[in-house]
């Protein structure tokens, strides 16, 4: 691959990974809720459902979900289910910052679980990645090895943007101590939650 081919995806990925989506609103949950060390987890689930993602586009399946309606709407109304229950759940959530509050609430196992569904019930990602990578790769080179390097230039990426996102989350949580503001902040969360399933349901392939 051409370093001037790779150059201009890391941008694209750039501004993949910088557009607000269900992803985004995890990290800076997460890191607002849990802290930059506790939400390494959710990073990474987040980047283990984008490289399935990835590999799926690779083997071609990727490209059959984002013709087949039935497969797409399938994949997008679950979606949708499990973006919404995050939401009440958030919403519902009590935990504040302080010492014995939500830092113990959740493993960082259930935080990397639950952000690998996120990204995994995300067809719009899928769709993205089928649209996008044919327009970087050479169909008279190696196309595994291509599709190796934009595969993990997007993964480190997007745990860099997300790594960001939950650090600067983290280090405004150490200012917030209150349960009022902590309960206004989740349903916050909350009702961003929703609002990504809202947009996930209008979605069409």
């Amino acid at each position: 691959m051409d370093m001037h081919v790779w150059l201009a995806y890391v941008v694209t990925a750039i501004v993949f990974s910088l557009a607000p989506g269900s992803g985004t609103v995890n990290s800076i949950s997460t890191g607002l809720s849990y802290g930059t060390r506790k939400s390494l987890g959710a990073i990474a689930g987040l980047q283990v459902g984008l490289s399935i993602h990835i590999m799926l586009v690779g083997a071609g399946i990727g490209a059959l979900v984002a013709q087949s309606a039935l497969a797409f709407s399938v994949i997008k109304w679950v979606g949708v289910v499990y973006l919404v229950w995050l939401g009440i759940q958030k919403w519902r959530d009590r935990s504040s910052l302080t010492a014995t509050s939500a830092m113990d609430e959740l493993s960082g196992f259930t935080l990397m679980k639950n952000a690998v569904l996120i990204n995994l019930t995300n067809p719009k990602s899928i769709v993205f990645l089928v649209a996008l990578f044919p327009q970087f790769i050479d169909p008279t080179k190696d196309q595994f090895i291509q599709l190796l390097v934009l595969g993990t230039t997007t993964v480190f990426i997007d745990a860099v943007v997300m790594l960001g996102y939950t650090s600067l989350a983290s280090q405004m949580g150490r200012f917030i101590r209150s349960e009022r503001v902590m309960s206004k902040i989740n349903k916050l969360f909350g009702s961003m939650f929703v609002g990504c399933g809202a947009l996930l349901a209008t979605a069409k392939a």
